[in-house]
């Protein structure tokens, strides 16, 4: 909307003088990311509330930082570390996908509501609405968050490239979202909207007095590679706008605070705001409040993700698999520890999956209980098919871990699953029983290579994960790896690799913020010493010792260190020649995320983020969020570098401070070959100095391919997908390939001509079963490999949605029928021995797809309804006078929400009043919900008495009274309130 976007959160990149800079959002700098920030986390905070409300427990947030914010709405629930990397992610993948609207869709009228698009614009809108909610029912919220981020970005920018605010009005255009619900008054093409703008710039009254009289809705034409408009029509404004210079001249645009909009700029930005609460309404209405945190990325960190090969000879590891799991539940119940995701992938040959996905531990306990191990032979196994399934179905970030005592045989998806690691973030372990020599008999033609394990050490190595080789009896003692990494705030403070081994001393720091502290080696034949800060040692021999515990099986050494672990530079000395792997891990609230980024140009130009690989001969930049202890003010960041993992070279990058945690990172020459990210810094809570890494590796390419999804896809159609393969290097036939994870039926072009320095663009399409439910995603993933011995190669990784036609428009409809006339005492200490009862009739008319659930909030009661499937739906909600609000959710089969909202009354008494104070006893407010939580009322009365009270358990004071003297009647005070905070009391 607002005039550039950084794409990231609480930053904006402004254009000024022709160029480029950075400034805080503030003082004239309103960006989409700034409102849909500000709109997010107000949601986030109302729905935490509830919930928290709900729980009969109080939600105290200590700052409004990210961090703090989840640690309030999740803390309260266990014990343990609460970590926001989740919910900061998720705001990231809105931001972004807000802000590449200003790239992928520049000259689109649609997607910004310019050039008088009405009616295609609220079609985008609207049709992403019904997508969103399809993926939040079926829990595909990376996807649900993409488009809700493109969404945003074409809502909020009708208030700024309309006259929406320029009529007067104050509050958002309902009919934007309300697809049953007429475009009224709008111009039409041959009506003029403009007069003329003499200084060729903006004028603060450029729209014509009969538009504004007659309350007509007009928007300005953009024009980026052509002047044409239509006679008499605004235009948008601004030096990128071509339609600007032709009369009518200017530009209608409120993009930016100028002088001769300063009121209008204001206006847009709030309005736009308050829209966007709307919208974050309706989806939380149909998605409830507990998935709608989830969409946001609220949950516990810890996810269990399980790949296990179900053929004959994996008996034993199934029932280690089974242990764990069950281990796992049953020692982190009621623990921020405890998974808030459970997943489960079986393969064999030929099958695999399905994905088997819960929050709730018992599903997962019986999903797994009932994986049998069957049939097997000779043949290589689908690990790779069902490890992808894993990995698309999978959140972002998690950690996957494969059992398999066989080799892959679907190897020509070890290229997907990079692009997927690398797309996601994810960790891939594997645990290989037997290490291929005890396994099934190895089929003819598979490559010697492919036949041993060195394909997972491979994927292993890229993710950050490990390759565990042990017999199957010991494959207990190897499953503690699982049981550490299921933990919440888990972060990685070092990964190094060699392959072939050799002797080195590797330095780390650790900080006073982690805990459970534990070091993974793989490889045969090694020999390291520990050292702490204070030189105490210890070697791989020593089980037990002053540093820690040291356990081996197969492949593995597990490093435990002792809880009175030293802050400081730890250092360990490795020695071997053969191929080894170091991990650190611990688990803290400090961390960071991070994403390569590009920058585009354009009207409204910023950074979008890199789907694959940076592109070589270029600096490398990164978009860093860092994440305190206490929000950002908590940590200072002195450096970040791009590692290689497998070398000894360290390229250190520009730091650019944006403010709260976040940092643009350039980096002028990146390292060959395979790399990570390291971050260095200061935790201000304890003055000690900290260091995290990532753990996908990453490198650079001389190609680049791209594609972008600009609508979902139709169960029973064919989707067709434009990309464009480039190259700055040689050119010549690429080859193409592309994998989705449904296996739908696919057209891909084999090859596409690129010339040298150039770009070629190729299409394929993609058929959607009609059977496919709406909600699906499909993860898309397209390579090219540019010809030559290098075989140098990129991706894309894309989310698309499949989404049923939707043809109910219209929300339920909701009818007070009676409520019990009892009214609520006053007192605190009675409301919970009076009750209430409100009945309502829910319907969704003849036409309508028919109520699919009810539900309520803001109340504490009992809600009781008649079936379903009847055409009203009758609903009665008891509730005692100690919970006073409640509001009634229907959702119908086509996702439409409609509520209905009621507050019963309370009986107020009064006695006498005397200036700046309340006589004690006398006047008491209702008791909070939440007896710890403070309410600020305000009473309006009639007859010009005004006061605002501040209320805190049974005590109630006057903070504000414009009542010259007491009053001359006494009389008794009755009222209701509307909300908890505030109540409308009238002199009876």
């Amino acid at each position: 909307m607002m005039s550039t976007v950084l794409c990231m959160s609480f930053l904006a990149l402004v254009l000024s003088g022709g160029a480029w800079a950075f400034s805080p959002i503030g003082d004239g700098a309103s960006t989409h990311v700034s409102i849909t920030e500000k709109a997010v986390l107000q949601k986030v905070t109302e729905v935490c509330r509830a919930i928290a409300e709900s729980e009969g427990r109080d939600f105290t947030p200590t700052g409004n930082s990210a961090e703090e914010l989840v640690q309030a709405c999740l803390g309260p629930k266990a014990t343990g570390e609460v970590s926001a990397v989740k919910f900061k992610s998720a705001l990231n993948e809105i931001y972004i996908q807000n802000g590449q609207v200003d790239r992928d869709f520049v000259n689109s009228p649609a997607h910004h509501f310019n050039s008088e698009a009405f009616a295609l614009g609220r079609r985008l809108i609207t049709d992403g609405v019904a997508s969103i909610k399809a993926n939040v029912q079926k829990e595909n919220f990376q996807a649900a968050r993409e488009t809700l981020g493109r969404v945003l970005h074409t809502l909020q920018d009708f208030y700024s490239h309309s006259n929406w605010v320029d009529l007067g009005y104050t509050e958002p255009y309902a009919n934007l979202i309300r697809p049953d619900l007429p475009l009224e008054n709008l111009a039409d093409v041959k009506t003029p909207t403009c007069s003329d703008c003499a200084n060729g710039g903006f004028c603060s009254n450029s729209i014509l007095p009969n538009i504004l009289n007659e309350k007509k809705l007009t928007s300005g034409y953009m024009g980026i590679l052509s002047s044409a408009k239509p006679k008499g029509k605004c235009s948008h404004g601004g030096a990128a706008d071509l339609t600007s210079s032709k009369a009518p001249r200017g530009g209608i645009s409120k993009d930016e605070r100028r002088s001769d909009n300063v009121a209008l700029h204001t206006a847009a930005v709030t309005v736009a705001t308050t829209a966007t609460l709307q919208l974050l309404d309706d989806i939380r209405g149909a998605a409830g409040d507990n998935n709608y945190l989830r969409f946001m990325g609220i949950a516990r960190s810890s996810v269990v993700v399980f790949v296990i090969d179900t053929t004959g000879s994996m008996s034993d590891d199934i029932l280690e698999a089974k242990r764990v799991v069950y281990e796992i539940i049953d020692s982190k119940k009621g623990t921020q520890d405890e998974p808030s995701l459970y997943i489960l992938v079986p393969f064999n040959d030929p099958k695999f999956g399905p994905l088997i996905k819960t929050t709730n531990p018992n599903v997962m306990k019986a999903e797994i209980a009932n994986l049998t191990a069957e049939g097997g032979g000779d043949l290589p196994e689908m690990c790779l098919s069902g490890l992808q399934l894993a990995l698309t179905g999978a959140p972002a970030s998690s950690n996957i871990y494969v059992f398999t005592d066989a080799v892959a045989k679907d190897i020509e998806l070890k290229e997907t699953i990079v692009a997927l690691i690398r797309s996601t973030k994810s960790t891939v372990s594997f645990f290989m029983t037997n290490d291929g020599a005890g396994a099934r008999r190895r089929r003819r033609g598979v490559e010697s290579r492919a036949a041993t394990f060195e394909t997972y050490k491979d994927l292993a190595l890229a993710s950050g994960g490990q390759a565990i080789g042990v017999t199957k009896e010991n494959l207990p003692q190897a499953t503690d790896v699982i049981i550490d990494s299921s933990t919440s705030a888990l972060v990685i403070v070092l990964q190094r690799a060699r392959n072939p081994g050799r002797a080195e001393t590797f330095s780390f720091l650790l900080d006073e913020s982690l805990n459970n502290i534990t070091i993974y080696i793989t490889g045969n034949t090694i020999t390291f010493t520990l050292k702490n800060p204070a030189g105490v040692t210890q070697k791989q021999n020593e089980a037990n010792g002053e540093l820690g515990t040291v356990q081996t099986v197969g492949n593995l050494y597990r490093v435990r260190l002792a809880s009175n672990k030293q802050t400081g530079l730890w250092e360990i000395s490795m020695n071997s020649n053969q191929p080894y792997t170091l991990k650190v891990t611990g688990q803290s609230t400090i961390a960071f995320i991070y994403d390569f980024v590009e920058t585009f140009d354009g009207p409204h130009p910023g950074y979008a983020l890199i789907s694959g690989r940076p592109q070589a001969g270029m600096p490398a930049m990164l978009l860093v969020s860092v994440l305190g202890r206490k929000g950002p003010a908590s940590v200072k960041v002195a450096n970040v570098a791009l590692v290689t993992v497998s070398g000894l070279e360290v390229v250190g990058g520009t730091l650019e401070d944006m403010g709260n945690g976040e940092f643009l990172v350039t980096v002028t020459k990146v390292p060959a070959g395979e790399f990570v990210v390291l971050l260095n810094g200061t935790d201000v809570v304890s003055s000690t100095v900290f260091q995290r890494q990532s753990t996908t590796q990453m490198s650079v390419s001389k190609v680049t391919i791209k594609a972008v999804v600009d609508r979902s896809m139709e169960p029973g159609k064919t989707f067709t997908l434009p990309f464009t393969v480039m190259t700055d290097t040689t050119g010549g036939s690429y080859k193409i390939s592309a994998r989705n994870d449904r296996d739908f039926k696919m057209n891909v072009p084999g090859s596409i001509a690129v010339t040298t320095g150039g770009n070629a663009t190729g299409e394929l399409t993609i058929t959607v079963p009609a059977n496919t439910p709406s909600g699906t995603d499909v993860t898309l993933t397209i390579e090219a490999v540019a010809p030559g011995a290098t075989a140098d190669s990129n991706y894309a990784v894309l989310r698309l949605s499949v989404v049923s036609k939707v043809t109910d428009f219209t929300p339920p409809q909701c009818e007070v029928v009676s409520v019990s006339s009892v009214d609520c005492p006053a007192d605190p200490a009675a409301c919970s021995s009076a009750f209430w009862q409100l009945s309502a009739n829910m319907t969704d008319g003849v036409n309508g797809t028919g109520i699919a659930s009810l539900t309520h909030r803001q109340g504490v009661g009992n809600l009781t309804h008649t079936d379903l499937k009847q055409m009203v739906v009758a609903a009665a909600f008891n509730a005692s006078c100690c919970s006073l609000t409640v509001e009634l959710v229907a959702l119908d089969k086509a996702m439409n929400v409609g509520t209905c909202l009621y507050t019963t009354k309370v009986t107020w008494h009064h006695r006498r009043l005397v200036r700046g104070g309340v006589v004690p006893g006398r006047h008491k407010l209702p008791q909070p919900q939440s007896h710890k939580s403070r309410l600020f009322l305000q009473f309006i009365f009639l007859k010009k008495y005004i006061f605002t009270f501040k209320h805190t358990a049974n005590r109630a004071s006057v903070l504000k009274s414009n009542l010259e003297t007491q009053m001359e009647e006494p009389k008794p005070v009755k009222g209701r309130c509307l909300t908890v905070s505030r109540c409308i009391l009238t002199l009876s």
